[in-house]
């Protein structure tokens, strides 16, 4: 096949599931054995666009005071999701978790995808979140973290301190409307099917597989799941 076999992929930075999902594809990938005709591409989407971050800001609590329970089950929640986390390699640390609007940081996202660096970054950004505990909102670390993704001091400094790629960021979201997306991580595959959730790696296996076997790709989606539906949408992940 000539032609990269394309997935697009929707997701927010602050998403669990959303990191849960890029690690569970990427094993996908490495068993599918032709990784080289693979084309990434990251979507913007936010869960809470209009979040404002609040001094003393706390996660579990936060949760507790959306969903009207108490803390004790956020925390369990979060337990829960970082042991999901662990079983796919991958370490969160939500006690150190800071609150932060993605907004920026998906302008970043886009200035990277310009220069072939958008998985790089996207990886960092999970685990500048979910592992290291950074605001992904702040300037100064955002400017580290496209340094250490390979973008230059310059680009990233014009992006951080002017609205460029803000309209790329919202017409991604508005592509997630006009699909129906309510949920991420939302991946599609060559514009033909789509999962919804952070699927198992056999998933993403059997999608990847069907796609390449295909060969000829059209513009209708259809949404292969399982069961498992791992995923974050405005009203929260389940």
């Amino acid at each position: 096949m000539e032609n990269k076999l394309k997935i697009q992929i929707w997701s927010d930075i602050v998403c669990p599931f959303c990191y849960i999902g890029k690690r569970r594809l990427e094993q996908a990938l490495a068993q599918f054995g032709h990784q080289d005709a693979i084309e990434i591409e990251w979507k913007s989407f936010q869960l809470d666009p209009y979040f404002i971050a609040e001094e003393n800001d706390n996660l579990a609590e936060h949760l507790a005071e959306k969903y009207q329970k108490n803390k004790e089950w956020a925390l369990e929640m979060l337990e829960n999701t970082t042991q999901n986390a662990a079983n796919s390699g991958l370490e969160f640390h939500f006690e150190k978790a800071i609150m932060a609007n993605t907004f920026k940081a998906h302008r970043l996202l886009h200035l990277a995808k310009k220069q072939k660096l958008g998985n790089t970054l996207k990886e960092l950004l999970f685990k500048a979140y979910f592992t290291d505990g950074k605001n992904v909102d702040d300037n100064e670390t955002l400017k580290q973290i496209g340094l250490e993704a390979g973008l230059e001091t310059n680009n990233i400094e014009k992006v951080l301190h002017s609205d460029e790629f803000s309209e790329e960021v919202r017409q991604d979201i508005e592509l997630a409307q006009k699909i129906g997306i309510q949920g991420v991580p939302f991946f599609v595959f060559e514009n033909k099917y789509a999962i919804s959730g952070a699927q198992y790696k056999e998933t993403f296996i059997k999608t990847l597989e069907k796609v390449w076997e295909e060969g000829q790709f059209d513009s209708k989606i259809t949404i292969l799941n399982t069961e498992n539906n791992a995923s974050c949408g405005i009203d929260g992940c389940n």
